[in-house]
């Protein structure tokens, strides 16, 4: 079946907002301005730009009362059918969980490369199955293992690449690579806890997915503001501490440089931004569509943060991404049933899925 005009829109917006998201995140981390101290460096405050993401998500919320008000008395809108009777705070836990990932992820993106950044994210797969099995009673089905088999192929590529080769003109040094290869993984472990909770606890409430994500933008952004006061003051272990105060996060030398340059400021408001379109267009590509595509729109999205990562230098080109890269995108369409089969009869237990939540919420980054 042939897309309409607004299919294509929302598939070319999600993959555009999405790649963005990322590159945007990661060119703030490459930018020097100067801080509270008066001296040049570059932008490391990864809990202040998790803070950015809450307040694009919030942008959802903002868009969800905009639309829900405007349709009211006309049937309303696709993006806002759903319950209104439930307690926001419901959505506090899975808030919290976005807050953790997130915010461990913008630190491990601070050291190693976007690509690879976007390639380790799909380990959410692999940990969603294994918590789902323990929390949500689901049987893991022979393709799915396979899905999961390929993804921990592709995923264990690309860490030795980063990890074993080092081509001269690098800007990452192998320590940093690894050590931000591992804690992306750490943070899909999080992520992970956080759509198993959103599925045993919120799905059945029936809340329309943009304005959950508007909530968790508010909880999230809440908690955060408060943290970022604890952290001025709290000593950051060694090697961490990259701002004047040498605490965990000094969120006033990171607005003064955001103050101090334009083009920084430019990079924060695109990931402010593309956050927002972003969810909003995935949301609208699982309504218009189906998670699926949702899907392989997202694996897009990592093959262009790639491409455009190698155009601007931020990172060197090493051939086994390639295979890292094309067996980990085998390995998700495996998982998730896109991949043609050879038989000719379908297992029953295909038809009830293990996990699709990944598929459903593949967002965010």
């Amino acid at each position: 079946m042939a897309w309409t005009g607004y299919q294509k829109f929302l598939a070319l917006m999600m993959v555009v907002t999405g790649s963005i998201n990322t590159l945007s995140t990661n060119w703030a981390d490459q930018i020097h301005s100067k801080g509270s101290d008066g001296q040049e460096r570059l932008f490391n405050h990864p809990f202040l730009q998790a803070s950015a993401m809450f307040l694009g998500e919030i942008l959802c919320l903002l868009t969800f009362k905009l639309i829900y008000f405007k349709t009211r008395n006309t049937g309303g809108h696709s993006l806002t059918q759903g319950s209104q009777n439930f307690n926001p705070f419901i959505l506090m836990p899975a808030a919290m969980f976005d807050l953790i990932g997130t915010s461990i992820m913008y630190i491990g993106l601070n050291l190693t490369y976007p690509s690879s950044f976007q390639m380790f994210r799909g380990s959410i797969i692999i940990f969603v199955a294994v918590l789902s099995t323990t929390f949500l009673d689901r049987y893991i089905i022979r393709r799915e293992w396979v899905g999961i088999a390929n993804v921990t192929i592709g995923l264990v590529i690309v860490g030795l690449t980063d990890a074993l080769y080092q081509s001269p003109g690098e800007t990452k040094g192998r320590n940093s690579l690894i050590t931000g290869d591992l804690l992306i993984i750490v943070a899909q472990v999080v992520s992970a806890c956080q759509m198993v909770y959103e599925e045993k606890y919120v799905s059945g409430l029936n809340i329309p997915p943009l304005q959950a994500v508007g909530w968790e933008g508010v909880f999230g952004f809440s908690v955060l503001s408060v943290l970022l006061v604890i952290f001025y003051w709290v000593p950051a272990p060694p090697h961490f501490g990259h701002n004047p105060r040498g605490t965990v996060e000094d969120a006033i030398d990171g607005l003064i440089q955001i103050g101090n340059s334009p083009l920084l400021l430019f990079a924060v408001m695109g990931t402010i931004v593309s956050i927002a379109f972003f969810n909003f267009a995935g949301i609208s590509v699982t309504k218009e569509m189906s998670a699926t595509h949702r899907m392989i729109l997202d694996s897009i999205r990592t093959l262009v943060i790639w491409v455009v990562s190698l155009a601007v230098k931020w990172q060197v080109f090493h051939w086994q991404h390639i295979i890292g890269f094309a067996i980990l995108i085998a390995g998700m369409c495996e998982y998730n049933g896109i991949l043609p089969r050879c038989s000719f009869r379908r297992a029953p237990e295909d038809q009830d899925r293990v996990v699709n939540t990944e598929a459903d919420r593949l967002e965010e980054a």
